[in-house]
């Protein structure tokens, strides 16, 4: 497998019902319909990527069931290279339970399942012939951070996209070309969403989002839903504006976008 862009992350069937509202602790909401979409993070940046004309493989693990062989077969159709996913026999394919509301904001409940198999020596075997790699969570942190490492030392450009947000060692962070977060994913590095602090964040640069590069990457990405994206470098920073649109379910959106940068990268 030689594929330009390796991504290295979950692959989801995705359960999804529209209610009015979310429901609030011990409470039941009558929703809609539920539709099942093929999906789960590294899946999703995989497709986008892949749609947008790169030669794109995926790493991930699914279950040797109905939701694994759906995920597989939408991930050929889009195109990307499946021959670096793992069957595993003993634990079912991720599943996300999603709420989405009028509005397109929504819920998500991840049961990780047959990512949870996704192991550091997996990694290595996929890693040769790749020229950037994309790595998200929902996979095991020791596979994201050997991930990291490993493509580091063989000069493979890294994007980590850090959702959901969780403590990534110096190490691992120092290894990253771009950090890809969205604005409160951000706060939490720098330890001005709930006043428990990220290791390696400061009091003195919670506000600043240049803080993020003192973490490690050598560049940084925050996206801001309809308020687009600042891009932070040691050459200063670039705010890009957001298409206008009207959502309708903004599931997967970072993860698309996750997609669209490493095409263009």
């Amino acid at each position: 497998m030689e594929a330009h862009v390796l991504v290295v992350g979950s692959a989801n069937i995705d359960l999804v019902v529209p209610a009015r509202r979310r429901p609030g602790a011990g409470e039941t909401v009558l929703g809609g319909d539920t539709v099942i979409h093929p999906g789960g993070k590294g899946a999703n940046t995989a497709v986008a990527a892949a749609r947008l004309g790169a030669d794109v493989a995926l790493l991930g693990a699914i279950g040797a069931d109905e939701h694994g062989r759906r995920v597989r077969t939408s991930l050929e159709r889009s195109g990307v290279d499946v021959s670096a996913v793992r069957h595993v026999r003993d634990r079912p394919t991720g599943v996300a339970y999603i709420t989405v509301t009028p509005d397109g904001e929504n819920s998500i409940l991840v049961s990780p399942g047959a990512n949870e198999a996704l192991r550091p020596a997996d990694v290595d075997e996929a890693l040769p012939g790749a020229q950037l790699m994309v790595v998200s969570m929902e996979i095991p942190l020791e596979t994201v951070e050997h991930a990291l490492r490993a493509a580091a030392r063989a000069g493979v450009g890294t994007v980590l996209n850090l959702s959901p947000v969780t403590g990534v060692s110096g190490a691992a962070l120092g290894a990253v070309d771009v950090l890809l977060v969205n604005e409160h994913e951000a706060a939490w590095l720098l330890g001005s969403a709930t006043g428990d602090r990220a290791p390696g964040a400061s009091e003195e640069r919670e506000t600043d989002p240049r803080g993020l590069l003192d973490l490690g990457p050598r560049a940084a990405v925050v996206t801001s839903g309809a308020g687009g994206a600042l891009v932070l470098t040691s050459a200063g920073d670039t705010r890009v504006p957001a298409l206008p649109v009207r959502p309708v379910d903004t599931t997967g959106a970072g993860d698309a976008f996750a997609g669209a940068l490493a095409a263009t990268l």
